[in-house]
């Protein structure tokens, strides 16, 4: 299950990134990673806040939020022209 999830992100970072060692892309994924935590945590903390009646202001701006940033990220890759492997 999370075997494909770690090849993709290590393809990503090859390919987008420029990680050119393993030490590099254990810096990369293990950052990534922490990013998509802290997303589950803020989702959680709101959800808990909303079943007690709460309001939750979360820690992380928008702008940085997975949902975010993930999605930027992902219309930057399909913005580009593809790229033939027989150019």
């Amino acid at each position: 299950m999370f075997e494909q999830t770690f090849k993709n992100i290590d393809d990503i970072l090859h390919k987008d990134a420029g990680c050119s060692s393993e030490l590099d892309y254990v810096e990369q994924t293990s950052w990534v990673l922490f990013l998509k935590y802290l997303d589950d945590l803020e989702k959680d903390k709101k959800t808990a806040a909303e079943l007690a009646g709460k309001t939750y202001k979360g820690i992380i701006s928008r702008d940085y939020q997975w949902e975010v940033w993930a999605r930027a990220q992902e219309q930057r890759r399909s913005a580009r022209p593809s790229q033939s492997p027989h150019r």
